[in-house]
């Protein structure tokens, strides 16, 4: 079954002003979508490779499996963690949990805003619960195929490849990012740590 992009949950204006109509419609029909192409693509060049048993492009093809497929699920869990008027302290468990691993949410909001700043060129940086230490991380990820903490699960991303701020922010990142504390839908990082911790 092809892999197929998902309706935002929300208008492409509902984020304005931190987030503007422009680019989350770029953003979301242009690259997004470029990336479920290209992973339904790969997915199908491997599959005739398996019937035809010519396996001589492998390691491109799983290349782009890799990149393509990152791509689609870090964006799809970047559109989730925003929502029309979001933003401020984390609440319910997650709110917990960043006391009890960072201190608290205002020293967890300068770690994440300072690696989101820091990213060489183009990635993400992820909030992440890690079930072999059993506690929250954050996590960069500057190529997201060869994000190498494989048993983490992502609870928050933020998109920090040009395209996902440059129309409005240019290239003041700085300024992207404090704009998009504003907009994290914090139901929804709960919701994916409640599952986690099995709750």
């Amino acid at each position: 079954m092809k892999h197929e992009l998902p309706a935002l949950p929300y208008d492409y204006n509902a984020l304005e002003p931190h987030y503007d109509e422009q680019t989350v419609r770029l953003h979301h029909d242009a690259h997004h979508k470029a990336y479920v192409d290209g992973l339904n693509n790969a997915e199908a060049k491997l599959a005739e490779a398996r019937e035809k048993g010519d396996f001589a492009l492998v390691k491109h093809w799983e290349r782009e499996l890799a990149f393509h497929g990152s791509g689609h699920i870090l964006h799809t869990l970047f559109w989730d963690n925003m929502k029309p008027a979001g933003g401020g302290p984390a609440t319910g468990l997650v709110a917990e949990k960043i006391d009890q691993y960072f201190g608290s949410f205002e020293t967890f909001k300068k770690q994440f805003s300072a690696a989101a700043v820091a990213v060489e060129g183009s990635g993400w940086t992820l909030l992440c619960y890690n079930p072999v230490f059993k506690k929250l991380e954050i996590l960069t990820a500057e190529k997201h195929q060869n994000l190498t903490q494989w048993g983490v699960t992502p609870l928050l991303a933020l998109d920090l490849w040009e395209h996902a701020y440059y129309l409005k922010y240019q290239n003041k990142r700085p300024a992207f990012v404090e704009a998009w504390w504003n907009l994290i839908n914090w139901d929804d990082v709960n919701q994916r740590l409640a599952a986690c911790l099995g709750k």
